[in-house]
């Protein structure tokens, strides 16, 4: 849609103002979230070209427990009134101090669910593959590792380990013009880091409190002949490690504006691993939504398995809410004779990180 056609030039003129938010951040760092010293988590260090932990790092949640109980309020939870939206974040860097902060506040919100991290559009700086992120500035695949396995820790420390809450974090880019030689190889790495970020997780005990996937902002106007999306998702299926990667893009038009019908499917459910968090900006993307959910059923004789629904909403914006969006959808299948019956009440608001 129009907004995220221009979200890669409106952040890119906030550059400037982005380096100095990150460099307010790294000073700041975890003890100003919770206003104690804390513990630096373990360096990274290069062994080869794959950047490898210098010292093992288990979670203990007995003594994260106790420092929140003597320093932190208690978390605010979902009550009755309905399931609260994930906050998605357009990433400016990957700089693991600031995304520890931002993963400590997303656990104090209360919130599980699904978590992306767009870290831009997939890039490639002559050496290794990575993504152009919001600032303009080119980050690696390790590197965004490193700032993923960051905001786990922080949202594992400050999360109230007494309560049920979990999210999976998404490594997100998008289909937006990939400055790749190989869109195919992009897509294969992206799922191999996506397997490495959750064996950390995995051997720190992290992954009580968050599991690793992936995540394409795909739309089908930035790729009109869908030849380097395919590319991208055939690379990510072909990487063979079974974690999900999600759709949070549009429809632009509907089935058969841009994309046909094959295409757009394969992008929401034909390719095994992918599922859908659509941008559900308006009641029309719903309907577009709904639209494709409806043909693919009766063509294919498969669902397109919806994993939630994403927004945009801010107060400066007057978009629609995280639920309002949830209800359209669920409507739209409704009225096209779709099951709804099945479509999880995951919400996430995208926003620009600060």
């Amino acid at each position: 849609m129009l907004l995220e056609r221009h979200k890669n030039v409106l952040f890119a003129r906030s550059a400037t103002a982005a380096a100095l938010a990150a460099g307010t951040l790294a000073g700041l760092g975890i003890a100003a979230v919770h206003g104690t010293p804390a513990a630096r988590p373990p360096a990274l260090v290069r062994h080869g070209s794959a950047p490898l932990l210098a010292a093992p790092f288990r979670f203990d949640p007995l003594a994260a427990a106790v420092k929140r109980a003597r320093h932190q309020p208690r978390p605010r939870h979902a009550t009755a009134a309905g399931p609260r939206a994930t906050i998605s974040l357009y990433e400016r860097t990957a700089y693991p101090r600031t995304l520890r902060r931002q993963g400590c506040t997303a656990a104090k919100r209360g919130v599980g669910g699904v978590v992306i991290l767009d870290f831009g559009q997939p890039a490639y700086n002559g050496h290794t593959y990575g993504t152009n992120l919001f600032s303009g500035r080119f980050a690696g695949n390790a590197e965004i590792t490193r700032g993923l396995l960051a905001y786990a820790r922080g949202y594992a420390y400050c999360v109230d380990p007494s309560s049920d809450l979990r999210i999976s974090l998404a490594r997100g880019t998008s289909n937006y013009h990939p400055a790749v030689p190989s869109a195919y190889k992009a897509g294969r790495k992206w799922a191999r880091e996506t397997m490495r970020l959750s064996q950390i997780l995995r051997r720190e005990g992290v992954d009580r409190f968050v599991t690793s996937a992936a995540a394409d902002d795909v739309e089908p106007a930035w790729d009109r002949t869908f030849h380097r999306t395919r590319d991208f998702y055939r690379g990510y299926r072909d990487g063979g490690l079974g974690h999900l990667l999600y759709n949070y893009g549009s429809l632009d038009g509907g089935v058969g504006s841009i994309w046909n019908l094959r295409q757009a499917f394969y992008v929401a459910a034909g390719m095994k691993y992918a599922r859908p968090i659509p941008e559900i900006y308006n009641h029309a993307m719903a309907r577009q939504w709904a639209e494709l959910a409806h043909i693919a059923r009766h063509v294919y004789h498969r669902p397109v398995q919806f994993a939630g629904v994403m927004t945009t909403h801010t107060s400066a914006n007057h978009g629609m809410k995280p639920a309002d969006a949830h209800r359209s959808l669920v409507r739209a299948l409704a009225t096209v004779g779709a099951s709804a019956a099945d479509l999880p009440p995951t919400l996430t608001n995208i926003r620009s990180a600060y």
